[in-house]
């Protein structure tokens, strides 16, 4: 039996339904947000159980030691990098992160959960896996609460048997509908330009990029949900903490680009500035540093960000139904 909590969220739900196509159905589902509410994302999943997470920890607590899962993916958090209530978070974020950290290492379980490659800040000190976790100052509360568990992870003498922290870059694709303003840039781009054949793009105010040469690493969600399985299928697989990004940072151009070309459009972009109250926190440059990945012998992505969005636009966002 396996666990995905965040299951009815944009990476979980792809994660169900890429275990799935495994073969593997004996999934318990866990997610705030109740299927009554939030449909779409698992309707054509297969699964065994699905829970909010007070219940499920009831229930995980209660069953015996033959019982245990076989692995618990936590993708499950408050994602959202406005979140201003610092308890919220914590509770969300770092405490019952915390539970299932101990529950795994009591029950034997591993544990793979969802970091996020918002603990390097602003990057002035290097978007390493490598680096000492605490040399990392987040921009905002969100990616401060995933660092600080990272930080409680890395510093356990009692750990799971086998324990990953996955720090995800500018993940994009499919089932990511209800995420609003945390959404991609690629779907952004295609409602903006499905409504007005136009794309309106952050200009940079920072004199070493050029507007649109902004730089970030784009990963294609079939890639994540891919490496996560293939880490839970790989036994020797050290614990640690690793990044997950395409390692090759692309420009905005370049996405919004490829966006256009994808949709039949020709490039029409305007230009905008930076909020104000965001400027200071704005980041011109992301890249994770794969190395540490591949010396476990990671495979290599599969789809670069023409392959990702032209497989996301085609046969996702252009088609009848876009749900995976």
């Amino acid at each position: 039996m396996i666990v995905v909590t965040g299951a009815n969220g944009f990476i979980g739900s792809d994660l169900v339904r890429s275990l799935n196509e495994i073969g593997r159905e004996d999934i318990v589902c866990v997610d705030t947000v109740d299927l009554n509410e939030r449909s779409e994302p698992l309707r054509k999943s297969r699964f065994e159980k699905f829970f909010n997470p007070k219940s499920f920890l009831d229930w995980l607590l209660s069953l015996p030691q033959n019982e245990a899962p076989e692995v618990i993916f936590h993708m499950g958090a408050i994602s959202a990098t406005t979140e201003t209530d610092w308890e919220k978070l914590v509770v969300n974020n770092i405490d019952f992160p915390q539970t299932l950290f101990r529950y795994s290492h009591d029950k034997s379980v591993p544990f793979i959960y969802a970091s996020s490659g918002a603990v390097y800040g602003g990057g002035e000190a290097g978007f390493n896996d490598a680096s000492d976790t605490k040399i990392f100052s987040p921009l905002n509360l969100y990616g401060r609460s995933k660092r600080d568990f990272d930080i409680w992870a890395l510093e356990q003498a009692q750990t799971p048997q086998r324990w990953v922290g996955l720090r995800f870059f500018n993940v994009y694709g499919p089932n990511e509908y209800h995420k609003g303003e945390m959404a991609s840039v690629v779907y952004k781009a295609f409602l903006q330009i499905k409504a007005s054949g136009r794309l309106r793009l952050f200009r940079s105010h920072n004199p070493n990029y050029r507007d649109g040469e902004q730089l970030r690493d784009f990963v294609y969600v079939k890639d994540i949900t891919r490496w996560m399985i293939e880490i839970f299928q790989k036994k020797n697989f050290a614990s640690g903490i690793y990044n997950l990004g395409f390692g090759r940072a692309r420009t905005w151009l370049s996405l919004a680009e490829a966006v256009f070309r994808e949709m039949g459009h020709p490039t029409n972009i305007e230009w905008i500035d930076i909020p104000a109250h965001i400027r200071n926190q704005y980041e011109y440059f992301t890249e994770a540093v794969m190395a540490k990945a591949c010396a476990q012998n990671l495979s290599e992505p599969l789809y670069d960000l023409e392959a990702g969005v032209r497989d996301y636009v085609k046969n996702y966002l252009l088609a009848s139904d876009p749900y995976l």
